[in-house]
């Protein structure tokens, strides 16, 4: 419990008593009621009777979950065919139960917008898996999706577009990396007409997007490529020479981000060929051939290709 009043008003008496059962804090000097309604219990909302599991009897619920069509606030019929002791379902039962449950998911997605957040929700979760997107981030595509549903934004264009666009979006926005064309592949469309959605949600729903960083894509490419750490922190020292200099202006961020990599590799001496960088970063050898000119004479790198 925690009592706000600190002294008495009537003697100004620090004796204070709490009385937790009647909810009074009484002085102990001049016998006054200080207080009724000031008190505050900051503890669990619920109780544990049993400390022999070591676990609480908790009654708060789950946390709720934007990714959820309910927001995870829904009673979920279960689908064991069993009854409340564990005994089995007998046929008519289990047939009366699968037609509950089956009713039970039409009420939850009657109107069209729960129809479309039923889709597109299971399809985030499905193209977020492929990407190895963090749950965090894929709470936050949800979120920012529920928010463009509400304002009418997904009339007119496809769901997958629209779910891949909030996903890029979000990457974006928390610096993990995660190119176009990897959202394209995941799912199933094209570069441009993720890149049209895109810029159309950032325009209508007034994002600031931040630029995306290519120091962000070394560790993936590296790991992806079995390059030590070293190689890392030598193509990132590169970038940050070639961010200084302002050499990666007008230039795609994997791009240039594979030439450091590729750079990198050849200084540390653990080579990998363009054709091998490229793949991994989704570019072609001829990006990583330019980028890899422009760096090495910029920057005055001394190395053989």
């Amino acid at each position: 419990m925690i009592y706000l009043v600190k002294k008495c008003p009537e003697c100004g008496s620090e004796r204070i008593r709490v009385d937790h059962s009647k909810g009074e804090a009484v002085c102990l000097d001049c016998g006054l009621i200080v207080s009724e309604d000031e008190m505050f219990d900051t503890g669990k909302e619920w109780r544990n009777f049993d400390q022999g599991d070591g676990e609480d009897s908790t009654r708060s619920g789950s946390p709720m979950k934007y990714v959820k069509l309910n927001k995870g606030l829904v009673t979920m019929i279960d689908r064991r065919g069993t009854d409340l002791r564990g005994n089995k379902l007998s046929s008519k039962g289990r047939a009366q139960m699968y037609r509950l449950i089956k009713w039970h998911k039409r009420a939850s997605v009657s109107s069209s917008m729960q129809r479309n957040l039923s889709i597109a929700l299971t399809e985030m979760r499905r193209v977020a898996s492929y990407l190895n997107i963090p749950d965090t981030l894929v709470e936050a595509a949800a979120l920012l999706y529920r928010r463009t549903v509400k304002k009418g934004l997904i009339r007119g264009r496809l769901i997958e577009a629209v779910v891949a666009s909030v996903l890029y979006t979000v990457c974006r926005t928390y610096h993990v990396p995660r190119t176009l064309n990897e959202m394209a592949e995941a799912s199933g469309l094209t570069k441009k007409e993720i890149g049209r959605t895109y810029r159309f949600l950032v325009r209508e729903l007034n994002l600031e997007v931040p630029l995306t960083n290519p120091i962000h894509y070394i560790p993936r490419f590296a790991s992806e490529l079995n390059l030590s750490g070293e190689v890392q922190e030598e193509g990132r020292k590169i970038l940050e020479e070639a961010i200084k200099k302002g050499l990666i202006s007008g230039r795609g961020p994997t791009g240039v981000a594979a030439a450091a990599v590729y750079i990198a590799g050849l200084l540390k001496g653990e080579r990998r060929t363009q054709k091998e960088v490229a793949n991994v970063a989704g570019v072609t050898e001829v990006t990583i051939r330019n980028r890899y000119r422009e760096l090495k004479k910029r920057l005055n790198i001394d190395v053989a290709a």
